[in-house]
């Protein structure tokens, strides 16, 4: 789940992905997560920072969850249902934060 709080609009959703196989290490560069849910811009799959010009810095919140059980919603699914569909299951959060600014 990939996010920017800091957009005018509100919370800006960069990327949902899920499905991910833990025994996998990771997802090589340009990679799609198996399962992937609708970003802010209406399509799946991952869009990158763009915060409006003289906007100033924004925070980007990379989080990942490890579960007890793979959520059980479809692709193209939106942030709302991935977080319901994760509520009782995430035994542990990993999180980085990031910022951009554009010039």
């Amino acid at each position: 789940m990939v996010e920017d709080p800091d957009a005018p609009s509100g919370v800006f959703v960069h990327w949902l992905g899920w499905g991910i196989d833990p025994g996998a290490g990771g997802l090589a560069e340009g990679e799609a997560a198996p399962v992937e849910g609708l970003n802010s811009y209406g399509t799946p799959g991952y869009r990158g920072p763009c915060p409006p010009p003289g906007h100033g810095a924004h925070r980007y919140f990379f989080r990942l969850h490890a579960l007890d059980a793979a959520p059980d919603i479809p692709a193209g699914a939106s942030r709302e249902e991935l977080e319901a569909a994760l509520d009782g299951h995430v035994l542990a959060t990993a999180e980085l934060l990031g910022s951009y600014e554009r010039a």
